[in-house]
């Protein structure tokens, strides 16, 4: 009489090493609460996130982002990045390209930010990175932001 033999594989782990990142990233004030907010979406199970770059300039913090989150183990990444310039845009698709990862999937958008962020209101995103340069309330952005985010996570204390 033969028995069946179950061999079972301990569930796989991420590597605990760090991903590299630029040194610009690692000095933005919201390098801690990006880290964060993926970790606290990570250890609810999710395995997609979808995060939105407002004024991404030309897509360093957004890219360093997207690329932190699927060494941490997200399976489908989206990242949007809006800004008004031509050049920073430009650059930002440039730098985009040469990033190749199936699970990662990266738009730069050349928009008003109103109008971008009133498109996001049906399905916010799960993170929106807000620079911050002026006070989102002086601006009436505030309720754009909230709408087209679960988390907006800014570069100063109260702007959002």
């Amino acid at each position: 009489m033969r028995t069946a033999l179950r061999i079972t594989t301990a569930p796989r782990r991420m590597p605990t090493h760090p991903v590299p990142i630029r040194r610009s990233v690692r000095a933005d004030p919201r390098w801690p609460q990006i880290v964060a907010a993926l970790q606290a979406l990570r250890d609810a199970h999710r395995h997609a996130v979808r995060i939105i770059d407002a004024d991404c300039a030309c897509g360093t913090l957004l890219i360093e982002v997207v690329r932190h989150a699927r060494a941490m183990g997200f399976t489908a990444i989206e990242g949007r990045g809006i800004d008004g310039s031509p050049a920073l845009i430009g650059r930002a698709r440039a730098a985009a390209a040469r990033l190749h990862d199936p699970a990662i999937g990266l738009a730069f958008d050349m928009l008003d930010l109103r109008i971008a962020l009133a498109t996001e209101v049906e399905a916010p995103a799960d993170l929106l990175l807000w620079h911050g340069a002026r006070a989102a309330d002086d601006t009436g952005m505030a309720p754009l932001l909230a709408a087209a985010a679960v988390r907006v996570i800014a570069d100063r204390a109260g702007t959002a």
